[in-house]
């Protein structure tokens, strides 16, 4: 008998967290930046990380965080997430993908658009992963200047 996929929501609050943390670390003058670049290499490879800020109120803001592989390749378009972030609980969490509908937190699987059960959780910890090569690998393209 197949088992139903159970959320770690702990798991996932920590996750988002963590990015929250990252985010704010890469953006420190968040209250009046509109967007930032980051060249991010790493052996041979180079690529353009874009942080924009699409909203912003008092509790939350929505980020949009997409990349470009300087190799310019056509054949893989890199996926573009859209981030809420809410600051009363210093929580980032990917909300869905450029282009789709906002994700669940869990999907039955199979399923018609062949989600993964825990897609979300992945999602939050690959935006982890790339919050954290540019934090690791990455550089400003423009100087910032915190208050």
């Amino acid at each position: 008998m197949k088992r139903k996929y159970v959320p770690d929501l702990t798991r996932q609050m920590a996750q988002c967290q963590i990015n929250y943390a990252r985010i704010m670390k890469l953006l420190p003058d968040f209250e009046s930046c509109d967007e930032r670049e980051f060249r991010v290499g790493i052996v041979q490879q180079q690529a353009v990380v874009r942080i924009e800020i699409d909203e912003r109120f008092r509790y939350t803001s929505t980020l949009l965080l997409s990349y470009v592989h300087e190799s310019d390749s056509r054949w893989l378009e890199a996926p573009q997430l859209i981030v809420r972030l809410y600051h009363d609980a210093r929580m980032a969490e990917v909300i869905c993908l450029k282009r789709r509908r906002q994700l669940s937190g869990v999907y039955p699987y199979p399923n018609g658009e062949m989600h993964q059960p825990d897609e979300k959780q992945q999602l939050n910890q690959y935006l982890g992963e790339w919050l954290n090569l540019c934090l690791d690998h990455g550089f400003e393209m423009e100087p910032v200047l915190a208050d």
